[in-house]
């Protein structure tokens, strides 16, 4: 599907290509293509061979597992994101991806999948007409809720966390460390995809530190930096639940060796007298103690000795 918006003196036009012929033909105003879904072919046609983009790029940009990146070309600039889809509310996640191409007197984004953002942008623009709006604003807008987006996740992280946090040394559950283990995963996952964008980002804002419009070098300054503070955060999370984890797993270490430390104790007083029962409960006709009339209290003495000698001795190296 593509979508066309012309738009010139706060007014926006939609309609289909021959809003194209009609930018053409004119010398102010700013063109929005709006690609999605939409076969190679026919998309390589309109961009590179009517709109003239650098093949390269559309290709990359066609591409469904190309990391997120951005190049600076004499007539426009070409951004590659990786946004959430728009289901993504939390670690569970996935992403699609926009390519942009933004130019002074053009924009074209081009995704293979419903984008909830770029729709409601283009409605507003047809109904509230899109005055102060140029192709940068459209591309800072995008890329600013693509860092937003991915912020609110990681925020509403740090809630469940602290929660995890209590849950885990109360209650044990292996429940929550499978949790915990999928947060590890996910935030593996976005943390690189951040990494992709800060890099992306970080060339988009040197691209324009040079600009003598100070606006824009503020602005995109603004969104490398909460792509970046986004990237250290997850990070960070990552960190705290690898401590969680280690914490929890020497917990339970400590607890298994409480428990193996008793059994010890246990097995190590019992093994002696069970060798005195043993020797005396033997059915040989003549063992001389056999025959004693105190023999039995004896050997309950000797045997009462043994444990409380051992009791004092586990006490005296602290195991009790």
């Amino acid at each position: 599907m593509i979508r066309f918006m012309l738009c010139e003196d706060g007014k926006a036009e939609s309609g289909g290509a021959e809003l194209l012929e009609d930018w053409n033909d004119r010398t102010g105003g700013w063109l929005w293509i709006d690609l999605q879904d939409e076969p190679a072919a026919s998309e390589t046609r309109l961009l590179v061979g009517q709109l003239g983009l650098d093949e390269h790029a559309v290709i990359e940009a066609q591409r469904p597992r190309h990391p997120p990146g951005f190049e600076a070309y004499p007539d426009y600039i070409y951004l590659l994101t990786k946004p959430l889809t728009s289901d993504s509310e939390d670690l569970d996640f996935s992403t699609q991806q926009v390519a942009l191409f933004a130019g002074p007197r053009l924009l074209v984004t081009r995704h293979n999948q419903y984008s909830r953002f770029i729709n409601t942008l283009q409605q507003r623009f047809n109904e509230q007409g899109c005055t102060g709006e140029s192709p940068l604003s459209v591309t800072a807008a995008i890329t600013r809720r693509v860092a937003d987006r991915y912020g609110k996740v990681l925020l509403d992280l740090e809630h469940r966390l602290d929660e995890v946090e209590d849950q885990l040394f109360e209650s044990r559950g292996d429940r929550l460390m499978q949790e915990l283990v999928g947060y590890n995963t996910a935030l593996h996952k976005m943390r690189r995809i951040l990494a992709y964008h800060t890099n992306a980002y970080q060339r988009l804002r040197d691209h324009f530190g040079a600009s003598t419009t100070p606006y824009w070098r503020d602005e995109f300054d603004d969104i490398h930096a909460s792509m970046e503070r986004f990237h250290s955060l997850a990070e960070l999370y990552q960190n705290v639940i690898g401590d969680l984890v280690e914490g929890y797993i020497s917990l339970n270490a400590h607890n298994l060796n409480q428990i193996m430390k008793v059994l010890t104790i246990v097995t190590v007083i019992f093994v002696p007298l069970s060798l005195l029962v043993g020797i005396y409960g033997m059915n040989f006709e003549n063992i001389p103690e056999l025959r004693s009339p105190n023999g039995y209290f004896v050997l309950l003495g000797v045997m009462l000795g043994i444990a409380s000698g051992l009791l004092y001795v586990f006490r005296r190296v602290r195991w009790l």
